[in-house]
């Protein structure tokens, strides 16, 4: 049986836009939608969220408004990381009184710190909230991998329970499971390595491809915990062609263009430097909702 605090496969839900607003709307859609559809959280303001184009009362808005709408259904966990130590810690302070089970905090971004500094941005991180706290290594984005023994020496932190590990490395991935202990959430944060990562003892992942389907992303994984790997080897190839086209174009823009075609929001469109999918992305995409019988 696990131990562990976050568990399943948890949506990081983009943030809708209609004429460079967010649409709050759309974005109450998008939560009802998610959860009927079986995913075991939300996950607000992440990459897949552009937390990085919002402004801070924006960032906090989402939240309050996911908070809202999930009205305790399942776990929220609210990206809040910032590459400035003073900065996360501020925007914590305001999202406290919210009905939250926990934070992402991504490793710092552009400054490149050391691992030292990596520990001490947490341990300043942990020390102002008594809610649980996942640790986000995406060294692709940050510019900064967060080493298997700094992980370690985060575990150690009372209120530090995990790890959404984006990093792409498995080897890495299974030497935090390793030397993390068994009360350490593991969570993929790369989407074609669920079935992998599950296989190798993790406990799920925050996954952008579960905007669509995140019960048979649940499925796969629950199939692997229960010791049914031709079942979960079955989904995991069913559910590649989703998770390739998400991702054939930068992230968010194919989630937001599978949320539209399904009718969940109301506009794909995302927020400069970045931009709506090709016409061609766009018909890659619907051509596997078609597949999945979605359309």
């Amino acid at each position: 049986m696990s131990t562990v605090e976050f568990e399943g496969v948890l949506v990081p839900n983009v943030t809708p836009f209609t004429d460079g607003e967010v649409d709050e709307e759309s974005l109450r859609r998008l939560v009802d939608h998610l959860i009927d559809s079986g995913a075991s959280g939300i996950v607000p303001c992440g990459t897949t969220g552009e937390s990085a184009t919002l402004s801070h009362d924006e960032h906090i808005r989402v939240i309050e408004v996911v908070a809202e709408q999930v009205a305790g259904r399942v776990p929220v966990v609210a990206g809040i990381g910032t590459n400035d130590t003073r900065e996360t810690i501020s925007l914590i302070d305001r999202v406290e009184e919210l009905d939250l089970q926990g934070y992402l905090v991504v490793c710092p971004y552009y400054n490149r710190p050391s691992q030292d500094g990596i520990v001490r941005h947490f341990q300043a991180v942990s020390g102002a909230t008594s809610r649980s706290i996942l640790v986000y290594n995406i060294p692709m984005r940050t510019g900064r991998n967060i080493d298997v023994s700094t992980v370690v020496k985060l575990s150690r932190i009372p209120n530090i329970v995990g790890i959404k590990d984006a990093s792409g490395d498995i080897n890495q991935t299974m030497n935090i499971l390793g030397r993390a202990g068994d009360s350490f959430s593991v969570l993929s944060g790369e989407d074609h390595l669920l079935f992998s990562i599950a296989c190798l003892g993790g406990h799920g992942g925050i996954m952008a491809s579960a905007h669509v389907l995140p019960g048979e992303f649940l499925a796969l994984y629950n199939a692997v915990r229960e010791g049914n790997l031709d079942e979960a080897r079955r989904l995991h190839y069913h559910l590649l062609p989703l998770v390739r086209v998400m991702f054939k174009e930068p992230n968010p823009a194919p989630a937001k263009a599978a949320m539209k075609l399904l009718g969940i929001i109301d506009s794909d469109e995302l927020r400069m430097p970045l931009m709506e999918v090709s016409a061609a992305c766009r018909e890659d995409i619907a051509g596997v909702l078609h597949g999945l019988k979605l359309i």
